[in-house]
């Protein structure tokens, strides 16, 4: 018979938790929204998107991220389809344990004059008040390898033969502290 695990004192070990994150690509034509966050001396791209809430359906999340940080709601746009599935387990500094994290990337398109109406910075809460502004840039998605764009999805995304191609396998590799460090 064995014993159920205790919790240690110094809390839960990293990545015994997980979280669920929503993003989009979103095109129109060729181009992709990516908003790059700058740091101290670097910067990254990420998808629109967020962290699913407790109860909280997934395609309601992806509305409500969208809506937060595009200003896109869902009429103006195509249906949003569940292109690739990243798992995150990434070691990064604070006092707490990192999260597993599985990213659900969708992808969804919009005619240049929904583009046109869209937000150009978005604005994300931090924690003891005030806001990080990420600036919302459309790129090439041929260019997206190039770019330092967190999950890993730059390889993939540059890859895609045109912006409606059939993806195979909606499964990347995962993200871990041995193919990124944390900025």
């Amino acid at each position: 018979m064995t014993t159920p695990a205790t919790p240690s004192a110094a809390g839960p070990a990293p990545f015994s938790r997980i979280k669920i994150r929503v993003g989009a690509l979103v095109f129109c034509g060729g181009e992709v929204a990516l908003i790059r966050r700058d740091r101290p001396g670097s910067f990254h791209y990420t998808p629109p998107g967020g962290n699913v809430e407790p109860g909280e359906d997934l395609e309601g999340a992806l509305r409500r991220e969208l809506a937060e940080e595009l200003n896109l709601y869902p009429d103006p746009a195509s249906a949003p389809e569940l292109l690739w599935v990243v798992d995150q387990r990434v070691s990064r500094p604070g006092p707490t344990p990192p999260p597993r994290k599985l990213h659900l990337i969708y992808r969804l398109h919009v005619t240049p004059e929904v583009r046109q109406e869209l937000a150009v910075e978005e604005y994300d809460e931090q924690p003891g008040g005030g806001h990080e502004v990420g600036i919302v840039e459309w790129v090439d998605h041929r260019r997206a390898a190039d770019l330092p764009l967190f999950p890993l999805i730059g390889s993939a995304l540059a890859a895609l033969p045109d912006p409606h191609a059939v993806v195979a396998d909606a499964a990347l590799a995962a993200v871990t502290d041995d193919n990124y460090v944390w900025v």
